[in-house]
């Protein structure tokens, strides 16, 4: 049964493969498949209902071939399972990992509903500004961990390859690493659980990671796990009834009173305060945008019960006229006020 699956992986990957080809499959290229090694970091086996295997009274795992195994159950199973895939991490540690059914009127009435929406403006000096003003701190787990992981990283470069004493080392850097990523991923189970159990709608900015993470900032970027948070938010989302909402990503959140609607223009990373130039809101930069990206999804709300996005602002005087004038005027105006 275990090799039946494989074959069902392969298939599964040249299909995946040559549609990518074919331009019929959405998203980045995928690549041809290629053997698995034995020395890959991560080893699966899946067994389906025909392998024979079970849970027993005791709460320990039967596999064929292998017998029972001892298991720390992370949670009890709603439902009967229908397969079980068993994965070994770079670590060395050992997962169980089963397919089951769930209702969905019960997993949407486990949540009861709720008459806020937020928009999260998410970032790197804070993890994520909501649009009522709460700011998470970012934990930052892979900058705190930096010193352990050099430290396991320069002993494992010293041990000779091939050598026992390598792979020790090898796995000690693996096992430093698996413990930043748990923790991370710990981080934002329960912030995305949090945000979807208190609000009815959600919204984020649809950031382009892959570009920020080609920048001097990738470390920190990759550090902060946008992408894997806001997939979190997304499919809890559709689990629980609630409403996932991405804007797009050119959007001017950080550009646009979020009182007026005035574009004041772009502003460097370091400008973290700004007044608007038309209404004379001072506005903090990342709670500014955490509103403008609640507008921009429409879940803006006015007291009459409205949904509203910001409007077209009259130019001021000074700048009426052809878009070449207006910036040629001002260029002026700032050259004889210096």
């Amino acid at each position: 049964m275990v090799l039946q699956q494989s074959l069902r992986d392969v298939e599964s990957a040249y299909r995946a493969f040559f549609a990518s080809l074919k331009g019929e499959r959405m998203g980045p290229k995928v690549a041809e498949p290629r053997f698995k090694s034995a020395k890959e970091s991560r080893q699966a086996i899946r067994f389906t209902a025909n392998a024979r295997w079970s849970i027993t009274g005791g709460g320990r795992l039967n596999l064929p071939k292998i017998g029972a195994v001892k298991a720390a159950w992370s949670r009890t199973l709603p439902s009967v399972p229908s397969s079980v895939t068993v994965i070994k991490d770079s670590a060395g540690r050992y997962f169980a990992s089963f397919v089951i059914e769930t209702d969905p009127a019960t997993d949407t009435a486990s949540m009861p509903d709720s008459d806020q929406s937020v928009g999260i403006d998410l970032g790197l000096t804070h993890f994520a500004v909501l649009s009522d003003g709460t700011k998470i701190s970012s934990p930052r787990f892979l900058r705190r961990a930096e010193k352990k992981l050099k430290k396991a990283q320069r002993d494992l470069s010293r041990k000779e390859k091939g050598s026992k004493n390598r792979a020790k080392a090898r796995a000690k850097v693996a096992r430093a690493h698996a413990q930043v990523a748990d923790a991370r991923h710990e981080f934002h189970h329960q912030l995305s659980t949090k945000l979807i159990r208190e609000n009815q709608a959600i919204a984020v900015e649809d950031l382009s990671v892959k570009g920020l993470a080609r920048t001097r900032l990738a470390k920190s970027v990759h550090d902060a796990g946008w992408s894997s948070f806001v997939n979190m938010l997304q499919y809890k989302a559709a689990r629980y009834g609630r409403t996932f909402i991405k804007i797009d990503r050119f959007e001017p959140t950080t550009q646009v009173c979020s009182a007026c609607g005035l574009n004041n223009g772009p502003k460097p990373l370091d400008v973290r305060e700004w007044i608007c130039t038309a209404c004379g809101a001072v506005h903090d930069r990342d709670h500014n945008a955490a509103i403008n990206v609640k507008t921009a999804a429409g879940l803006a709300v006015t007291a009459c019960g409205a949904r509203v996005r910001p409007g077209a602002i009259p130019a001021p005087r000074e700048e009426t006229g052809s878009h070449g004038t207006s910036t040629t005027s001002r260029a002026a105006q700032r050259h004889s006020t210096q």
